[in-house]
């Protein structure tokens, strides 16, 4: 396999486990981000977010000489942009992450350089990138038509299992054209096992939002079941889990509201895009997000029977075992709760050491204090708490980690 010099721009969730395995694949990879501690920290063989094995991955790659961090981009054979793509209040798609990664990278790229896209992106931001670079590098352009290639490969991994997903899942690739579809294609086909499928960029764009949106329509439906369970008296995991025996129905779990960079934004993109045919699509997105104003709800209610009553919410992140926090319902509901109860709020979250906004809370401590335990995310330290520990106390369990 030919040795790249490639190019990662943004050293998050996605960005740092991607520029580490391809750097353990023997390419040599700087990796671009515009916070300084960030980049002195991988340079020094550290992280600064939580994934299994990633430490021991980095570590390697820089000691290899193989990774390499910066605040600027170098000229490479291969561009990845792995930058975050936010909604606006308005839910209006936020790409200029990503159009500031193009503008970085411009100066940079050469003739036959490969810029891939794997933030996920509204339908269309791929042919933004390649207008950018057409504008700013029309050195680059013969007659008419760029010599660099340009193209969209969305990522597709699970936190807490990056690393095997990266190699092992299948690929979505979309270029702006054939020709920069088929080098994307061939790039990955030298750095993951799993298959490789070909298409144009609005189709892979769309792919991963369809994917995201499925998943949350199916979470609202359950979220949807959770409520009305709850006024019936009918216990929503036993009735789903009797309804999932059922050869063609798969309800997935309810929860408290639907979190983290993908599901709760990817959706919107699609929504934003066209708003009168998306129906189903902003429904489910209203159904999972009016679920934390119902924890909060039952929260109170159980409240007034207390004169200074203390809360134990478990669980900040928006996944289990995991230290994310972005677009968290547990965090959301929390602070809520924390508005209306001031200090009788304690946080509990064991994967997240500090956390400026409050203090948190261990766990046992919060056990003994508590009136009303709030289970919000059920990471492994709660599942395997003792029934004993929770006896005497009002439990509300939004995710079905108490047995």
């Amino acid at each position: 396999m030919e040795t790249l010099d490639i190019c990662v721009m943004g050293l998050g969730y996605i960005g740092l486990p991607t520029a580490s395995l391809l750097a353990t694949k023997g390419h040599r990879v700087l990796g671009v981000d515009v916070n300084s501690t960030v980049v002195a920290t991988i340079s020094r063989g550290d992280i600064h977010l939580k994934e299994p094995d990633l430490d021991i991955l980095v570590r390697s790659a820089v000691n290899s000489g193989k990774l390499s961090a910066s605040l600027e981009p170098k000229a490479s054979h291969v561009f990845i942009i792995a930058v975050p793509t936010p909604h606006h209040a308005d839910y209006r798609p936020d790409i200029t992450y990503v159009e500031s990664a193009t503008r970085t990278i411009a100066p940079y790229i050469q003739a036959e350089s490969l810029v891939i896209l794997e933030s996920t992106s509204p339908v269309g931001t791929t042919e933004r990138v390649a207008e950018i670079l057409r504008e700013l590098r029309p050195d680059l352009l013969k007659n008419g038509k760029p010599t660099f290639y340009v193209a969209h490969c969305p990522e597709r991994v699970l936190p807490g299992r990056i690393l095997y997903e990266l190699v092992e899942n299948q690929r979505i690739v979309g270029g702006i054209d054939p020709i920069s579809t088929e080098k994307a294609v061939a790039f990955y086909q030298s750095v993951v096992n799993g298959e490789v499928f070909a298409t144009d960029s609005r189709t892979a764009e769309m792919c991963k939002l369809v994917e995201n949106s499925y998943r949350d329509v199916n979470i609202a439906f359950a979220n949807e079941l959770s409520i009305l369970c709850h006024r019936f008296g009918v216990n929503v995991r036993e009735l789903i889990r009797l309804a999932n025996k059922h050869p063609r129905v798969n309800i997935l779990s309810p929860g408290p509201g639907v979190g983290g960079h993908c599901l709760a934004v990817d959706p919107w993109f699609i929504v934003w895009a066209d708003p009168e045919n998306a129906r189903l699509i902003r429904t489910a997105r209203e159904v999972n997000d009016s679920k934390v104003e119902w924890v909060c709800d039952r929260v109170r209610e159980r409240a007034r029977r207390f004169r200074d009553p203390v809360i134990a919410c478990l669980g900040l992140t928006y996944k289990q075992d995991i230290d994310d926090l972005r677009e968290s319902p547990a965090l959301e509901i929390t602070r809520k709760l924390r508005a209306e109860f001031a200090d009788g709020v304690l946080a509990v979250e064991p994967n997240v050491k500090e956390f400026a906004e409050f203090g948190l809370t261990d766990l046992a401590t919060a056990l003994q204090k508590a009136d009303i335990i709030v289970g919000l995310v059920p990471h492994r330290e709660f599942i395997r708490l003792d029934p004993e520990r929770l006896k005497d106390r009002i439990v509300i369990d939004t995710c079905g980690m108490f047995k």
